[in-house]
């Protein structure tokens, strides 16, 4: 790669990815049980939730096969 002899703005951002830095970062820290917890119970409220939702939306998406259409006396007036 060609170097530019002139001075290039915000040169140091194209050196950045060259920059490696021997401080590590200090270890993340673990969830208390109760986080844990809450956790769980959220996500098995939004499992529920998509369960229920298909479980009561399931009837009216489906079409009845065998029940024959009625039609009223009203409807085809006199």
């Amino acid at each position: 790669m060609l170097r530019r002899r002139e001075p290039i703005p915000f040169a140091f951002l194209a050196e950045a990815d060259r920059f490696r830095s021997n401080v590590a970062p200090p270890p993340r820290e673990r969830a208390s049980l109760g986080q844990m917890a809450g956790r769980w119970l959220f996500g098995l409220t939004v499992v529920a939730g998509l369960v229920g939702s298909l479980v009561l939306g399931m009837p009216a998406l489906s079409t009845p096969s065998s029940t024959p259409t009625q039609q009223s006396q009203a409807s085809h007036g006199n």
